[in-house]
């Protein structure tokens, strides 16, 4: 087949990775040196990459994550209460996949939102669809819901996510109605799916910050007993950085 005429084929077929991947082949001679199956292994190669790196970059477009955290970047250490064994073995994929879910909780400034997002990106690369809120504008997002009448829409929408990430939780006190549409959530996700919440208030604390005491108990029997739990402790992060660029060391 001529050049061309292969090469518009390949266009059509909209299989970008493997178009780019040919053209470099056939400009490059020493590609002839390869085989037919090692050729044509690299092409499959660079179409797979690109679609995950595509796949990934709208994951995390969807996810809408509110730092831009890796677990390569995270500073694990003892001090900050970050067990190791248990950090990367949420880096992988097995509590998602047995619908588990995480509660990270510490002081302000410990770094809860750049875990949490950490272990979001990691859903996300491990193909796992992820949404991520704070919570008081996840509660503003269900009144406009309510009120324009896409709330079934949106809980669908949050009950689908492989990973839903509550950042900010219970950090004020909730009504009984907002009590009432977060059990939804939680229960629409129970043993389906896996929730993340990072809060700085303690987990002995949540009972009473939420406005019905029956439905505050269906939350928790739905979130505490399935959960990994991660209490983070010591200097604000933020401060400590802060620190570091004024003393002329690079911002971590």
């Amino acid at each position: 087949m001529l050049r061309q005429p292969l090469i518009d084929k390949v266009a059509s077929m909209k299989l970008r990775g493997m178009l780019e991947g040919l053209q470099e082949q056939m400009e490059n001679p020493q590609y002839k040196k390869l085989s037919f199956e090692e050729r044509l292994g690299l092409l499959l190669d660079r179409e797979w990459n690109l679609r995950q790196d595509r796949g990934l970059r709208r994951r995390l477009q969807v996810a809408r994550l509110r730092e831009e955290a890796v677990m390569e970047d995270l500073e694990m250490s003892s001090k900050r209460g970050l067990e190791r064994s248990l950090v990367l073995y949420l880096a992988e994929d097995e509590w998602i996949r047995q619908k588990l879910n995480v509660i990270i909780t510490g002081p302000t400034g410990a770094g809860k939102t750049y875990l949490a997002c950490a272990l979001g990106h990691a859903a996300c690369r491990n193909n796992f669809s992820v949404r991520y809120f704070q919570m008081s504008r996840l509660l503003q997002k269900l009144i406009l819901s309510h009120a324009d009448g896409s709330s079934p829409k949106f809980l669908n929408s949050l009950a689908k996510a492989h990973l839903l990430i509550i950042d900010d939780w219970l950090r004020s006190p909730v009504s009984k109605t907002q009590t009432n549409d977060i059990l939804e959530i939680i229960d629409d996700r129970y043993k389906r799916s896996s929730t993340l919440l990072a809060t700085q208030i303690p987990v002995a604390e949540w009972h009473e910050r939420m406005g019905d005491p029956t439905l505050s108990d269906a939350i928790m029997d739905r979130i505490v007993h399935n959960s990994y739990r991660l209490e983070l402790k010591g200097e604000s992060m933020r401060k400590r950085h802060s620190n570091l660029t004024h003393s002329g060391h690079k911002e971590l």
